[in-house]
């Protein structure tokens, strides 16, 4: 008998996109950002590739001409675009008169949403060892300073952490579905103060006759795409000083994952002047990009949160994932959730602070969750647990 092999991929097109996606879904519920049509639609679009930094570096392990699992990777010269954050790595490993880049990064650019990076057809805990022991063996024979692979979920994490990374922790803000049949029903869960509240950002929201659009498969034209592309353009332009996505790339999205993708468009006199990037998971709406061209008040929180939980509902999904950061949308029914990330560093000295580091963040990490829940706007008798399901 054969032993396993593994290959650096630098293009997804390496890969078949039935043998990719065998592998993604064996690795749990149904997730849009492990699929092979999103990978190769940041690929052929031009959003990914070696002249944005992010040169594709995906490890494959065959065995008997079959692929036992893959790993999104990439060849990474900045800390562009992952919302993990380390240039303070970076800067201190410079200071030391190294070389932080290139680095190695297991993750999907420009998503920080929660999927499995080891992706292997079986499942099981033997090939996923196999496949995170060639993701380290392909670090230290590319001599890059480190590994780092983000927005793990838990199990995956602790994986990581018996094979030897340094374990990090953050945190987002989910919304869950306890099996409310309509958002009236959830607000019913909030105190009386916090319910007003919602409702009156809503009907504001609403009041210079915006209307709301869901739009998904054959309703995402390309019209449609060229109005949200200029509010994707304002709101990237001024966040990160230019968008990482290209246009090309949600007219490929279009084309393979029309059926994954949903648009919540805010129109005005006839004309879109808002809306949000969602995509749908086998049980989590997951929401990535915001833009407008007009501001309107309360807006950003009816299309991006309030709309996205009356999606999940008629959908009967189990979560709403609002993307990075944003305290805010705790008083908006969204509860704090940890994110996990895992890190190989090359030097031991280095790898020594890094990890000193890490405990104390993770300390906080935690630290700060627990406060948060106990200003949740939930009504003071309900227990949290029961709405994460848990």
């Amino acid at each position: 008998m054969s032993a396993p092999t593994a290959k650096i991929c630098h293009s997804i097109a390496e890969i078949q996109a039935a043998d990719w996606d065998r592998c993604a879904d064996g690795s749990g519920v149904y997730n849009p950002f492990t699929r092979h049509a999103f990978l190769s639609a940041l690929e052929t679009s031009g959003s990914v590739g070696e002249s944005t930094g992010w040169r594709p570096f995906h490890v494959a392990v065959e065995h008997s001409d079959q692929y036992i699992g893959v790993v999104p990777m990439y060849l990474k010269s900045h800390s562009q675009g992952e919302y993990v954050f380390d240039y303070a790595w970076a800067d201190a490993w410079h200071r030391a008169g190294q070389n932080y880049y290139p680095k190695l990064q297991s993750s999907i650019p420009f998503t920080p949403a929660t999927c499995p990076k080891l992706l292997c057809a079986s499942g099981s805990d033997d090939d996923k060892n196999l496949l995170l022991s060639a993701c380290l063996q392909v670090a230290e024979q590319a001599k890059v300073s480190s590994m780092h692979m983000t927005f793990l979920p838990r199990g995956q994490w602790e994986d990581a952490a018996d094979a030897g990374l340094l374990q990090r922790m953050d945190q987002q803000f989910h919304w869950h579905n306890a099996g409310y049949k309509t958002f009236d029903e959830f607000l019913l869960q909030l105190s009386s103060k916090k319910r007003k509240n919602l409702r009156r950002e809503r009907r504001d929201a609403l009041a210079n006759d915006i209307e709301i659009e869901w739009l998904t498969g054959q309703d995402l034209t390309e019209s449609v795409w060229d109005a949200f592309y200029a509010f994707y353009l304002d709101t990237g332009s001024r966040k990160w000083g230019s968008p990482y996505l290209t246009r090309g790339f949600f007219s490929d999205l279009s084309a393979s994952m029309a059926d994954d993708t949903l648009l919540i468009m805010a129109k005005r006199d006839g004309r879109y002047i808002a809306g949000a990037l969602n995509f749908i998971g086998g049980d989590t709406l997951f929401g990535r990009n915001w833009g407008c061209i007009e501001d309107h008040r309360f807006l950003h929180f009816e299309v991006c949160y309030y709309q996205a939980i009356d999606y999940a509902i008629t959908r009967g999904l189990k979560r709403v994932e609002a993307g990075a950061q944003g305290g805010h949308k705790v008083v908006r029914g969204y509860l704090p959730e940890p994110t996990y990330s895992a890190h190989w560093i090359a030097d031991p000295g280095f790898r020594d602070a890094v990890s000193r580091f890490l405990d104390e963040e993770r300390s906080y990490v935690e630290e700060d969750i627990a406060h948060v829940e106990q200003h949740s706007p939930f009504n003071a008798t309900i227990d949290l647990s029961s709405i994460r399901g848990r």
